[in-house]
């Protein structure tokens, strides 16, 4: 029986370009839709559409988003979507530790998404139990965007 598939070598399969030569590495900044978290509703334009973000614009919303979103809460997100900092609530430790712990969850969070490429300079602000911390978000496209968030 002669045999289905060809030996010679001049027989390509698919394309003759590798497959890593097609692809871009890069990672993409897509759009989304501008959304005022202190509202808890979308930005509308004058004419009543809701407006559109940018590239840049929609990473920082995507930044804010996965911070203040519990994770594992939601069937809808993947597993590594959103932060843990709900679980620091009440958790009775010492300022120092919920310092670290809100670095770390953080930064699990926000490097999770391929376009985020560091998480620094954390800030914490604290109210008896409550913290609010800031901290710098570089892309890797080098845009700088400083969050804010409360663990309370």
């Amino acid at each position: 029986m002669a045999n289905l598939f060809p030996e010679t070598a001049d027989f390509y399969w698919g394309e003759e370009n590798a497959p890593a030569e097609n692809e871009s590495t890069a990672p993409s900044f897509g759009r989304s839709w501008k959304f005022d978290y202190s509202k808890g509703e979308f930005v509308t334009t004058p004419s009543g559409r809701i407006a559109a973000a940018d590239a840049r614009e929609a990473w920082v919303q995507w930044c804010e988003k996965a911070i203040r979103t519990p994770r594992y809460r939601h069937v809808i997100y993947s597993r590594d979507y959103g932060s843990e900092l709900e679980e620091l609530i009440g958790s009775g430790y010492d300022h120092a530790i919920v310092e670290s712990e809100i670095e770390r969850m953080a930064s699990e969070a926000l490097l999770a998404d391929e376009r985020t490429g560091s998480v620094d300079q954390f800030s914490f602000a604290w109210d008896g139990d409550g913290c609010t911390f800031t901290c710098r978000v570089t892309s890797v496209q080098e845009d700088v965007e400083f969050l804010e968030s409360e663990v309370s």
